[in-house]
């Protein structure tokens, strides 16, 4: 309309106007007006853009029925308007089809090459020095078993070796595991619950998916069916005998909530030294009880683990958000302490996840799922979210005392599992693109979404604001009314150098996945290729600064200072979600899609139910 009428003021008719009506001046505009909307009336029968809904309808009237609420009756079809992009894509100008023919496929190809490679050279240390030991301490040429002693590198490097058709490395995991790992469990004594649940029996039953256990669904996956290697009724075997044993730490506990330790041979299971069990720990089960349940045919898994669930849907919360201790002995919260670093992490990603992972259940029985994830996710918006000084970096702290007491401007790595769950949350595993133009997100979702990007944001440059490149544990943020001061990432060079504190016992790095799965999810989901270039930075970084010559990369002690001091560890979760998460975003998006799975805490994809 404002070129219409420009065009009009700018013409001969503006120099007749001079002597005609203000009244018939106004009819004229009128009847040009009329005749545009009739025309683009005509043109086009779709609905506007959910983006273009969004300026139009607000407070109450936003939503119906949970998507986002059309036109009302007056407006039922409008005229064709241009593609809208989100307001983060509009601000800077350029579309993701643009961004994306700055990088072409074979970039890509080439840097999940690169990955591929890293994974062999990992894979290539373990298997030189620590073979059948839980992990590989590249530095001094041995092997720990600090998980419990099932050979935990073979069972959660083993998928990532699938999805990425390193068909040797397959053949040699999978041989072992059918050769060793049943003994192993028969004879090796204390395991912790939620770590063998998530490495081992996950990494199980993601193998057998992956090799073909499941008729008629691997073709969902993108992945060649391989048959080296164990077939998968072996894994299936194994991974029951496996949860057997793990099923004494619910039914030895006197209430839902199981004990934290099991005795694998002889199938008993006792709590911590302290009596008391992670919030995460108990809650970060059911994916892979349940998806043993539908395997096997047998609920009592699933069962089991979903009691957990049940019971803790009953406690009180401080708006969605629990304490990171629970008692088995009573059943309750033990502590004030709410975060969404350790211990307290997995329980939100669960709860969406579980939901996600049952797709029939999603509207009757495990609806409270979906409603106590959201009751969460708006207590951190509420709770937990700040913006830091000077720059204003989003990111979340932690209530160590409770919501009565003093706010932390603390984040752990960890919590960088968050702007994945948001998205994965907000689309259920479908573009954004897709969603929007279907209609499918609330306000909710929305905000959620945007929080997710904001705080994918932050947790990369916890990353660049350091000397190597590569994130700390722990860091700090300057925040308003904060007294918080300490040394920074020493990247003189970065825009937040003022904004981000890493404190000295804090600077190690652990080769953790967080991050790059979070930019792993969001780049599915928003279609967006910085997401991708700053999963090469990482990477890069990884390998300037971890890689180990003669095989494996290892823990850095320091990341603010060149060369960094190095620590004597090799964590199985660099190769079992770290690469995983690297070879994905660089990758093809029909490889593992959203919308037809799920992927477990420690990156072990299983298919929806």
């Amino acid at each position: 309309m404002e070129v219409i009428t420009q065009a009009l003021v700018n013409s001969s008719i503006r120099y007749d106007c001079g002597t005609c009506s203000i009244g018939k001046f106004l009819v004229l505009l009128m009847i040009v007006g009329l005749t545009y909307l009739m025309v683009g009336h005509k043109v086009s029968n779709h609905s506007a853009p959910s983006e273009l809904l969004d300026d139009f309808v607000v407070g109450e009237d936003k939503l119906s029925n949970g998507v986002v609420h059309r036109i009302g009756r007056s407006w039922s079809k409008p005229p064709r308007l241009p593609p809208q992009l989100p307001p983060t894509e509009a601000r800077n100008g350029t579309s993701n089809l643009d961004q994306n023919k700055l990088y072409p496929r074979s970039v890509w190809i080439s840097r999940q090459q690169k990955v591929k490679e890293a994974f062999h050279h990992a894979w290539s240390g373990y298997r030189s020095y620590a073979m059948s030991y839980d992990e590989l301490m590249p530095l001094s040429h041995r092997g720990n078993d600090g998980l419990g002693g099932l050979g935990a590198t073979v069972i959660d490097s083993l998928d990532t070796a699938m999805i990425m058709g390193a068909d040797e490395i397959v053949s040699e995991a999978g041989m072992w595991i059918e050769k060793h790992l049943m003994e192993r469990i028969r004879s090796k004594g204390q395991v912790n619950l939620f770590e063998t649940t998530i490495r081992v029996l996950g990494g199980l039953l993601s193998a057998y998916h992956l090799t073909g256990g499941e008729h008629g669904t691997l073709e969902d996956s993108g992945i060649s069916v391989t048959r080296k290697g164990a077939k998968p009724e072996i894994f299936l075997k194994i991974a029951k005998n496996l949860a057997e044993r793990l099923l004494s730490a619910f039914t030895s506990s006197p209430t839902s909530i199981p004990f934290s330790d099991v005795i694998l041979h002889d199938s008993t299971a006792h709590p911590a030294p302290d009596g008391m069990s992670s919030t995460s720990e108990v809650s970060t089960l059911q994916l892979e009880f349940n998806y043993l349940s539908k395997i096997s045919g047998d609920p009592k898994y699933g069962s089991e683990a979903m009691k957990v669930l049940e019971h803790l849907r009953t406690l009180p919360k401080v708006e969605g958000l629990v304490p990171i201790y629970i008692s088995p002995q009573s059943g309750q919260f033990n502590g004030e302490n709410i975060r969404l670093g350790s211990r307290g992490d997995s329980y939100y990603e669960y709860l969406i996840k579980v939901w996600i992972q049952q797709k029939s259940g999603r509207n009757s029985q495990l609806k409270y799922l979906y409603e106590m994830y959201t009751e969460a996710m708006k207590g951190v918006r509420h709770l937990l979210v700040r913006k830091s000084i000077p720059k204003g970096l989003v990111f979340v702290g932690e209530l160590p005392y409770g919501s009565n007491g003093g706010f932390s401007p603390k984040m752990d790595h960890l919590v960088c599992f968050l702007p994945g769950t948001l998205a994965l949350g907000a689309t259920k595993g479908i573009t954004k693109k897709k969603a929007f133009e279907g209609n499918l997100l609330t306000a909710e979702d929305l905000e959620n979404l945007k929080l997710a990007e904001d705080l994918a944001k932050t947790c990369f440059e916890m990353y660049s604001v350091t000397s190597t490149g590569l994130a700390p544990e722990i860091v700090y943020f300057h925040a308003e009314g904060g007294s918080e001061g300490g040394p920074d990432g020493g990247n003189k060079s970065s825009e937040y150098i003022n904004d981000i504190i890493i404190k000295h016992n804090d600077r190690h790095n652990l080769l953790r996945p967080e991050t790059v799965e979070s930019l792993f999810v969001l780049y599915r989901i928003t279609e967006d290729s910085k997401y991708r270039e700053w999963g090469w930075q990482i990477f890069e970084a990884f390998e300037k600064y971890t890689k180990v010559d003669s095989g494996g990369y290892t823990c850095l002690d320091d990341v603010t200072t060149i060369p960094p001091p190095k620590r004597d560890k090799m964590e199985t979760f660099f190769l079992g979600e770290t690469l995983k998460y690297l070879y994905l975003l660089f990758g093809d998006n029909n490889v593992l899609p959203l919308d037809k799975f799920v992927f477990n805490t420690e990156a072990h994809p299983f298919p929806l139910n």
